[in-house]
């Protein structure tokens, strides 16, 4: 195809891509179709220009590969992807997430309880949380051993400090005067934390846990890096990468990004029901 009848049909696929987009999009917002065809539509259009761009131009399947050949990776190797999906992201990921949320949660409390441990323990929480990725997850290896135990660990490590930080901010948002009227019910320390300032925290714990679900995925995934048993996205990234195999590098990517995406979603749906009190969520913010 020649340049000018290329920048043909590209400039009548993009015409084409932004009016049907902008129609979608106008639709209201509590229709469904609008919703969520928008997003489903703009990443279908941008698979189209991909795989157009790819063969027209005639990229190497290694610098990008076409979605084509990603989809046939995917299909071909869905049973390895499977098994990878399970070690990382059904062990490593949610197990590290659950455990090192519960802990920053926790420990959140106790600190907002105490002040000595306030000085003592969250400025040892903050130095832990700027160590780099690349330095624990070695030493998380060497401790845990090369199964999904090591990953899950330096997932708790990266999860634990946003959902301390988160905790403590939601404790506080709890205004005096509510706290004052708790008081003059008799409530206790105890009985004023699970009836007015948990729930008022809770937009605060939640948007911890959206932050941690992506940063569990990236952490785990470069943990495996370091050492990993057969099977596992991370693993799978760095061994088909040396072998220059980026169809099947590209397709674990693919499903690491749609795991994560999926997480973020039902965090978010979760808490939508949770907080159906709060301005954000009754305002459609």
């Amino acid at each position: 195809m020649s340049g000018g009848a290329l920048a043909a049909v590209l400039a009548a696929l993009l015409a084409l891509a932004v009016f049907s987009v902008r129609g979608l999009a106008a639709l209201d917002e509590r229709n469904p179709v609008g919703r969520f065809g928008t997003p489903l539509l703009f990443g279908a259009w941008v698979l189209v220009f991909w795989q157009v761009l790819t063969q027209a131009f005639e990229v190497p399947q290694v610098l990008l590969p076409s979605p084509s050949l990603i989809g046939h990776a995917l299909v071909a190797s869905f049973g390895v992807l499977m098994s990878d999906f399970n070690q990382t992201v059904l062990h490593s990921v949610l197990i590290g997430l659950v455990v090192g949320c519960a802990l920053g949660f926790a420990v959140g409390v106790l600190i907002d309880r105490s002040p000595f441990l306030q000085r003592g323990l969250l400025p040892i929480a903050a130095l832990a949380s700027t160590v780099p990725l690349i330095g624990i997850a070695p030493i998380m290896v060497m401790w845990f051993g090369f199964d999904w135990h090591s990953k899950a660990a330096v997932v708790v490590v990266m999860t634990f400090f946003p959902m301390l930080v988160n905790t403590l901010a939601g404790l506080a948002e709890s205004g005096h005067m509510e706290r004052e009227l708790m008081r003059s019910y008799g409530a206790g320390y105890w009985r004023t934390l699970l009836s007015l300032r948990i729930p008022v925290a809770l937009p605060f714990v939640f948007n911890a846990l959206k932050v941690n679900s992506t940063l569990a995925m990236i952490g785990a995934i470069v943990a495996e890096f370091f050492g990993s048993p057969t099977a596992g996205l991370g693993f799978r990234i760095s061994t088909e990468a040396a072998r220059l195999n980026m169809g099947l590098v590209w397709a674990a990517i693919l499903v690491a990004a749609l795991a994560g995406s999926l997480l973020y979603g039902l965090l978010g749906w979760i808490e939508r029901r949770a907080t159906f009190w709060h301005p954000s969520i009754r305002t459609g913010a």
